[in-house]
C-alpha cells in the first residue's frame, strides 16, 4: 500500500468521511468511530465559511458555489492530517458526486502521499431525518432545509453504505469491518 522512500516505507494515511444528509447521524457516528479507532475527529460543519452559516440560519439552502470553499477546506484538512502522519475521521455531508470528488482530490500544494479518502454513507429516509433535525437545539441547520438536501443527494456508489437508523455501536462495528480496519493500526 505504500512505496519506499530512502529506506523506509511511505504510508498512505486514511481519512474516513462519514457522509449523508443532515439528521443521518454523521457527527454521532463519526465521533464514535474516531474513538474506536483512536483517531482525531473533525466536524465538517465547523469548516463552513461564515457566509454559509448566515445563509443557513436564514433557512436558505446553499448553492454549489457556496459549498465549494467549504469542501476545499474539508479536503485541505484531510491533506493536513495526512501530512502530519495521522489518520482521521471527518463528518461532512458530501451529497453530490462532484462534492466527493473535491474532498478526495489533491489539496493545493498538497502533501505526499495524499490521504486515502474513504466514504461511509449513512442512508436515512426523509421523515426520520426531518424528525431528528427538528429535535436539535443550538444548531444553525433548520429542519426546513432537510428536503433540499434530499433533492441534492446523489447516493454514492463508491462508499460503504449503512442504514442510519441502526444503533450507533452497530454502525461503528459495521464501518470498522466494512472498511477493513478491524485489526489494530499499529503497523502504521
Amino acid at each position: 500500500m505504500g512505496r519506499r522512500i530512502r529506506g523506509r516505507r511511505e504510508v498512505k494515511r486514511v481519512v474516513i468521511v462519514v457522509m449523508g444528509v443532515s439528521g443521518a447521524g454523521k457527527t454521532t457516528v463519526g465521533r464514535a468511530l474516531a474513538r474506536r479507532l483512536g483517531w482525531p475527529f473533525h466536524e465538517g460543519d465547523d469548516l463552513h465559511p461564515e457566509l454559509n452559516v448566515r445563509k443557513m440560519q436564514r433557512d436558505e439552502p446553499l448553492t454549489d458555489e457556496d459549498r465549494r470553499p467549504w469542501l476545499e477546506r474539508v479536503r485541505d484538512l484531510a491533506a493536513r492530517e495526512a501530512s502530519r502522519g495521522a489518520d482521521a475521521v471527518v463528518a461532512c455531508s458530501c451529497l453530490k458526486v462532484a462534492y466527493r470528488d473535491v474532498v478526495r482530490g489533491p489539496a493545493r500544494g498538497g502533501p505526499r502521499p495524499a490521504p486515502d479518502v474513504r466514504f461511509v454513507y449513512l442512508a436515512i429516509d426523509p421523515e426520520t431525518a426531518a424528525e431528528r433535525v427538528s429535535g436539535r437545539r443550538g444548531h444553525f441547520f433548520d429542519a426546513s432545509l432537510v428536503a433540499s438536501q434530499f433533492e441534492a443527494l446523489e447516493p454514492p456508489r463508491r462508499a460503504l453504505t449503512l442504514d442510519a437508523t441502526r444503533p450507533v455501536e452497530e454502525l461503528v462495528d459495521a464501518a470498522v469491518a466494512g472498511l477493513g480496519l478491524a485489526q489494530a493500526r499499529g503497523d502504521r
